[in-house]
């Protein structure tokens, strides 16, 4: 569970997302495996759409792997009123945005990767210090490996 200090300041930056971009109907970050951890999304029910989020998420990552093209980045769904767009957010979040269909694509992609990176970076740090004993927070950091930026894989 992410802290609730970074939920505010992953809400922060849904809101700062929306005010740059005006065109965006909302926006809702989440945990893969579909629950809301912050969202901005008025007249969407947000559970609903983090639940759909995963299962397009799913799937999304096993096209990429079954076509070879790497881990999971973003998906674009264009319906006939506007856009979703989903961007991987560190390694174990999602960023969904609704847009209208007038707004301009690269600048969505553009500002939805810039706060799907920072909302990754809340998140992930939130879990690293979470999942730490207490014992080993006192103690300095070992250096490890670096961390994968992939998304978990579901089972098939």
């Amino acid at each position: 569970m992410v802290p609730e200090a970074e939920v505010r300041e992953v809400h922060d930056e849904l809101q700062r997302l929306r005010a740059r971009v005006p065109l965006l109907s909302g926006a809702l970050a989440a945990s893969t495996d579909g629950l809301v951890l912050a969202h901005d999304t008025p007249g969407v029910e947000a559970e609903g759409v983090a639940a759909l989020t995963a299962a397009a998420l799913g799937v999304a990552i096993r096209m990429t792997d079954a076509t070879g093209r790497g881990d999971f980045r973003e998906l674009l769904v264009r319906g006939g009123n506007g856009y979703i767009a989903t961007y991987a957010a560190g390694s174990s979040a999602v960023l969904t945005l609704l847009a209208e269909d007038r707004i301009n694509v690269g600048r969505l992609h553009l500002e939805g990767r810039r706060a799907g990176t920072r909302i990754g970076e809340l998140v992930d740090a939130a879990l690293g210090r979470a999942e730490r004993p207490a014992t080993a927070r006192s103690a300095p950091p070992r250096p490890t490996a670096a961390p994968s930026r992939a998304l978990p894989q579901r089972p098939t």
